[in-house]
Order: structure tokens, then C-alpha cells, then sequence
């Protein structure tokens, strides 16, 4: 059977950064190391005045194209996700497909568009459906362009301000891929969950606890039911699992159960057991509450183990390399983790051609997927080809007013904000204003 996989891959970040410990936390009259060491992040991303979904998602996509040689001609599907969307019928795959048409001799006038909504996780089903059209034949030898694109903005004082972040990944669907081909096992966990939501609002209505101890839930069921239809899985199967990522502080909480359900019943774990001793078992405990406060005893003890860390620091701790610097992305998020994942493995000069990654998606209402991922004999050259680096070193960092007037600027009820531009735009799409349908516009700038 023919390999179906992500074939390629580019990051466009949004030009503007807040220095979360420098320039957030002294504003709050907080420790730094609430950001620093608590949630994990050092910066978060913004959005310059003339960017957002749809520009973020068309440069990146552009320069995916031109980099691979790719005209509209070769894209079959034209996939967005997003938790961003300005609009409840038009779809921003069309606005996307309209700024390259602005570009290109071609048009996508044959390519499927669509969009997806399911929170964070619908950049994995968009990567899903583009791999099952590709797996139906009915790609006529195409490629499908997958695009996670988000502004990830919180009302100003919510206690998800910091997680901010704003950028796109675009993401090459195609057979015999040059990165990673995909797994036909996937495993779900799925329940309808109230964790975070935005009933017809920009900001979402966040319970920060609850959504915690969903995503974990959703996270376990999902690696079962992966297991149920791929085999028993072991810490050591995979070279790098990278997470959803919120932000880095939630990533060490699911690293943590994840090590220890695949470590149980594993020579892992005997050689933990003179320590620890063994994982609790149900059967051992009258409660379910008793059997869960024994198995928090025996996490916490885990964790702090140099078997376990040295784990962490090789599998888990190079995901987490581009989201300390950008925040979180929504739909984009586990996607920067892959990315981070292979470019650090590029970086130690770490042979990965033939080694599995195990992919952990999660969205928010609430479901969790789980999937095994090849990395193929290609990525070294096509992770070389990425310069989210220097996207990052270029970004303007913002004082905290100009964070404040940044905020207002992308708040849908203050579209009317006045507010110059902190960057100068080249060769790339900007946003230039409305239409006289209330439709956003767009230029391409050389």
C-alpha cells in the first residue's frame, strides 16, 4: 500500500511578541516564574495590524508551495482549521485560495474547500480527512493543503492571557511523503464536555480546571483505544510524542500519565518497583476514590524519578522547543510540537528515518486522538528548509501598552481601533480592510 502522509510543512508566526516573565508579569505585579517555570512559556505571539487568520494561513501556505514547486494546479483539497473564523457560512479555506489566486496564474477552481471546527483538534481531522480522500483515490494525483490557522486571544484579566499566541501551520497531504507517513491506526476518546467553549463570542468561556482534567481523561481513552487496534504500546517505542500544547505545563501532566500506562506491566516498571513499588491496581482497593488517591501518590513519586526524566528530556522536552517562544496556537498546536520535535532531532544531528513519533491531539468539547506517525527518509532536508527562527528573532517586542492596544485592535467589537502598524510587510498577503458585503480584503504586498 502505498505511504500517505504529511509530505511537507511551513510555520508563519505573527510578527508582534509579548515577553511574558520581562514585560506581562511585572505589568500583573506577578513573579516571572509563574511563566517561566509554571506554565512554561517565555514569549507569546500577536498579530501586526495587517495580519491575521487568513494572512498568516496564505503565507504560509505560499511559501510551502513555492518551496515544493507546487502550483494551484497540484492542490486537490484545501483544508482550514480553525477556532478563529469571522465568519459563520464563508469558509476561510476560500479566502485562503483567494489571496494565492492573487499570486498565481492559476485558480483553485477545481479544488475542494472547506473548513473545520472541533477546538484544537481540527487540525488533526483536516490532516484525517485530507489522508482518507487521498486513501479513497479520489485525489486524481493530487496533494491536499492542510492549514491550522488561529489568533488565540482571551479577554484581557482571564486567566488564560498568557497562553496567548497567534500563527498558522500549512501542511502538505501526499502520497510517498518526504516527512512522516501516517498510521491507519487511530484511537478516540470523546465525550460531550463544557471545558471551554465560545457560544457566538470572540473569547472563549473557559473552566481552567475542568478543561485539565478533560483533557487528560480524553487523553487516556484515546491511547487505549489506540492500543485496542495497534498493539501495547511501550515508552520506548517512539522517538518524540508531541502533545496539544497549551502550554508546556500541561504537557508535563499528560507526559506523566502517559509514561506511566505504558510502562505498566513492563520491565520499566519492575526495575521502578523497589523504589516505588508497583503501580496500583484497581482490584487492590475498595474505592474508586481510594484507588485514585494511590495513584496520585505514586505519580507524584514518578515523576521526580531519574528513569522517568530522562525519558521526559528525550521523548517529551524537545516538543516543547517553538511553543515557549509563541504560545498557544489552537489547532496549529500539536502540529508546532511535531515541527519542534524533528527540527531539535535535525539540530543534535539525530538519525530519525524509520523511528515512530506518537501524535496526542486534543480539542477542547472534548475529544482526544491518537495516532503513530513514520518519519520518512526526506525530513532531514525538509525540516532544514524551515526559518521559523528567524521569524522569531524578527518579531517586534512589545511594551504592555502596546500589547493593550494590540489586544483592541483583533477584538471583534473594536474593529473601528485606530492603530499603526509596528512592522513593515514584504512579499506577503495583508489584510487592507472590508468589502461592501462587511467581506475581508486582502493585497499582496512585494
Amino acid at each position: 500500500m502505498t505511504p500517505v502522509g504529511i509530505d511537507a510543512v511551513e510555520i508563519w508566526t505573527g510578527k508582534l511578541q509579548l515577553d511574558l516573565p520581562e514585560t506581562f508579569a511585572p505589568a500583573k505585579d506577578e513573579d516571572p516564574d509563574k511563566y517561566r517555570k509554571g506554565i512554561g512559556l517565555e514569549h507569546s505571539s500577536f498579530p501586526d495590524t495587517y495580519e491575521d487568520i487568513v494572512t498568516m494561513g496564505a503565507n504560509a501556505a505560499k511559501r510551502l508551495l513555492e518551496r515544493k514547486g507546487l502550483t494551484p494546479s497540484d492542490i486537490g483539497r484545501i483544508d482550514v482549521a480553525t477556532e478563529s473564523a469571522f465568519d459563520n457560512s464563508k469558509p476561510v479555506s476560500t479566502y485562503i485560495a483567494g489571496c494565492l489566486e492573487q499570486y498565481y496564474d492559476e485558480d483553485f477552481r477545481h479544488a475542494n474547500k472547506g473548513e473545520r471546527k472541533f477546538a484544537c483538534v481540527a487540525g488533526t481531522q483536516s490532516v484525517d480527512d485530507a489522508y482518507n480522500w487521498i486513501r479513497a483515490g479520489r485525489n486524481r494525483g493530487r496533494a491536499a493543503l492542510v492549514i491550522a490557522t488561529d489568533t488565540a486571544l482571551y479577554a484581557r484579566g482571564d486567566p488564560g492571557e498568557a497562553t496567548q499566541g497567534a500563527g498558522a501551520v500549512a501542511m502538505l497531504i501526499d502520497e510517498n511523503p518526504d516527512l512522516v507517513e501516517i498510521s491507519t491506526e487511530q484511537g478516540y476518546g470523546s465525550m460531550d464536555e463544557t471545558d471551554f467553549l465560545k457560544p457566538n463570542q470572540q473569547f472563549p468561556s473557559v473552566d481552567g480546571k475542568r478543561s485539565m482534567q478533560v483533557y487528560l481523561s480524553r487523553m487516556r481513552e484515546a491511547v487505549e483505544d489506540f492500543e485496542s487496534v495497534a498493539w501495547d504500546m511501550h515508552p520506548d517505542d517512539f522517538a518524540y510524542i508531541p502533545f496539544h500544547t497549551p502550554f508546556p505545563g500541561m504537557v508535563r501532566k499528560a507526559a506523566l500519565l502517559g509514561y506511566r500506562h505504558m510502562s505498566r506491566d513492563t520491565e520499566l516498571e519492575d526495575e521502578l518497583a523497589d523504589e516505588l513499588g508497583y503501580q496500583p491496581r484497581q482490584d487492590e482497593y475498595t474505592s474508586w476514590d481510594a484507588y485514585e488517591e494511590a495513584i496520585r501518590d505514586y505519580m507524584d513519586e514518578l515523576k521526580d524519578t531519574d528513569q522517568y526524566r530522562a525519558w521526559y528530556d528525550k521523548a517529551i522536552e524537545p516538543t516543547l522547543g517553538i511553543s515557549r517562544h509563541v504560545g498557544n496556537w489552537y489547532t496549529g498546536s500539536v502540529h508546532i510540537a511535531r515541527i519542534a520535535a524533528l527540527k531539535y532531532a535535525a539540530e543534535t544531528d539525530r538519525e530519525l528515518a524509520g523511528e515512530k513519533l506518537l501524535i496526542g491531539s486534543y480539542g477542547s468539547g472534548a475529544q482526544a486522538e491518537i495516532h503513530a506517525e513514520t518519519v520518512q527518509e526526506g525530513w532531514r532536508e525538509e525540516i532544514a528548509e524551515l526559518n521559523i527562527d528567524a521569524q522569531i528573532d524578527a518579531r517586534y517586542d512589545l511594551s504592555y501598552e502596546e500589547y493593550e492596544q494590540v489586544h483592541d485592535r483583533h477584538n471583534h467589537d473594536k474593529t473601528a481601533t485606530d492603530l499603526e502598524e509596528f512592522t513593515e510587510p514584504e512579499d506577503e498577503f495583508v489584510f487592507t480592510g472590508w468589502g461592501r458585503m462587511s467581506e475581508r480584503k486582502y493585497d499582496y504586498v512585494e
